[in-house]
């Protein structure tokens, strides 16, 4: 068992980055709003996290704009991909285990 809980990345432990990896897993991107609106956190809430996602290289973000106004669209990279499916095979481990 103890080996299984080492398989969890304590990057995941936060409900809001559980569901900010859970929404970019299934979706190539999203932008700010549509992610702020989806989760139900405020801006502030919401940025801090993506800042912590993006520290461990598990997201990526990319700036434009839309009719004259600034956007902001964030995807999972490849290693916030493989860390993720990891943690979730960890919890299905532990979830599995008798």
């Amino acid at each position: 068992m103890k080996n299984i809980l080492n398989s969890l990345d304590k990057a995941f432990e936060n409900k809001v980055r559980l569901g900010i990896m859970s929404v970019l897993m299934v979706n190539d991107k999203i932008d700010f709003i549509s992610l702020k609106d989806l989760l139900g956190v405020t801006d502030g809430n919401l940025a801090s996290h993506l800042k912590n996602l993006e520290k461990k290289e598990y997201i990526s973000f990319e700036k434009d704009f839309v009719d004259r106004k600034p956007n902001t669209t964030y995807k999972a990279t490849l290693a916030g991909k493989n860390a993720f499916k990891a943690h979730i095979d960890a919890i299905e481990k532990l979830l599995n285990n008798k």
